[in-house]
């Protein structure tokens, strides 16, 4: 093969994978928040745009997160509602997640 074919051949697979990395993310600000949770139940495990340029991952339970990880509760804003506990997310726990506070 010629490098032009090559490069062509190139192209063309990185063309049809940009429109896929180049898919937004659903915004909670845009759903209701009874569809937000529902969508969280029905996936399970879901990444989601909850604000201006930020993504977080949204779980339905503990047993998506990993065994070193907690769940907690995650209140995001939504079309009908500013503080919707749309589901969890899972992080590492700190010194307040043991001590009771």
């Amino acid at each position: 093969m010629t490098f032009a074919r090559v490069l062509l051949t190139s192209t063309l697979a990185l063309a049809q994978v940009a429109p896929v990395a180049a898919q937004q993310r659903l915004a909670t600000n845009r759903m209701s928040c009874t569809d937000a949770k529902a969508l969280v139940k029905q996936d399970g495990d879901i990444v989601l745009a909850t604000g201006p340029a930020l993504s977080e991952r949204i779980v339905a339970d503990r047993g998506y997160c990993e065994i070193s990880e907690i769940a907690e509760l995650r209140f995001v804003p939504t079309r009908d509602n500013p503080q919707c506990p749309i589901g969890y997310r899972c992080k590492a726990p700190e010194f307040e997640d043991w001590n009771g506070n």
